[in-house]
């Protein structure tokens, strides 16, 4: 029986913020047990200047976490489902999804301006194709600038005047504290967020059962289901392939409702479809629903 647990996590200000609400739910369940958080510096945290094609999903928040995990160094990592690629490291599973905290994207803007509001040309920082692509279809006359760093630093993007407003998801926000600072909660219509947004990812070693026993627990089924709908989706349309994705899934009752968008790497060719169905059913209807896309995609049809 095991006396104590290290729990993995990335170093900054959001990611041990979210690391240190999973271990307190862990130590009030589990007070015979002492738990530990290691900080591990990934690939993504060193390369903080480097504009990543698409940071979303290609694992370079997560890689040193699971060589960790996989070489014993920590019992279990906690992640934000949205950095995890489709297909894990052989060894490892994820043995947990917690309750989802709202996915959409917010706009952070000066003098909290609405969208619809800001004038012709201000420029908006981004951190992914996938909002810039959604942004321009919306508002095609405001200025895209891609942007990096902890969301500290693209808020003072904003404060500091260089920006008319930035794009973040709101999940980090409410982690934070930082509510009172959002603009505007964007409509999913318009604006669909990276596969698991909101979410966080609690990963294990394959055999494990102790470990694993012990996050169980934290799962939360209408998120399983719902991110299981949209990594399946994820996986069927290329997975880390650098064409821009979005998908959110929900869960009402037995019923799983699941949106996506699907574009060329450039913007072109966006399309956007729904597909519902039984909610244990997840993959299916992920997989259905990247169907539709493609199809739609290949006959250049605009949604």
């Amino acid at each position: 029986m095991k006396t104590s647990i290290i729990v993995g996590s990335r170093g900054s200000k959001l990611a041990l913020i979210q690391t240190e609400q999973f271990v307190a739910g862990l130590k009030k369940v589990n007070p015979h047990l002492e738990f530990s958080i290691s900080r591990i510096v990934t690939g993504g945290d060193r390369d903080v200047h480097k504009q990543f094609d698409d940071v979303e999903g290609s694992g370079v928040f997560v890689k040193e976490l699971e060589t960790a995990l996989l070489y014993g160094k920590i019992d279990l990592a906690v992640h934000s489902l949205k950095d995890m690629p489709v297909d894990l490291p052989l060894g490892l599973c994820l043995a947990a999804i917690p309750k989802r905290v709202d996915p959409r994207d917010v706009l952070i803007s000066s003098g909290s301006t609405p969208l619809v509001d800001l004038p012709a040309g201000a420029g908006i920082g981004t951190g992914s194709p996938r909002r810039t692509i959604q942004l321009n279809a919306c508002r095609p006359d405001l200025k895209a600038y891609s942007i990096r760093g902890n969301v500290d630093s693209r808020l003072r993007r904003v404060t500091g005047g260089e920006l008319a407003g930035v794009i973040i998801a709101a999940a980090g926000l409410i982690r934070l504290g930082w509510e009172d600072r959002i603009s505007e909660y964007l409509p999913v219509e318009h604006f669909l967020p990276a596969v698991g947004q909101g979410a966080l990812a609690i990963e294990t070693r394959l055999g494990d059962e102790e470990t694993a026993a012990l996050v169980l627990p934290f799962n939360h089924l209408p998120t399983e289901q719902s991110v299981t709908a949209e990594r399946a989706l994820l996986r069927a349309l290329g997975g880390g392939c650098r064409a821009p994705i979005a998908a959110l899934g929900t869960v009402t009752g037995k019923t799983l409702k699941l949106r996506g968008m699907f574009a060329n790497p450039d913007g072109s060719n966006m399309q956007s479809a729904v597909e519902e169905g039984v909610s244990a059913e997840a993959e299916e209807i992920g997989i259905r629903l990247a169907k539709k896309l493609l199809k739609l995609r290949a006959t250049g049809v605009c949604s």
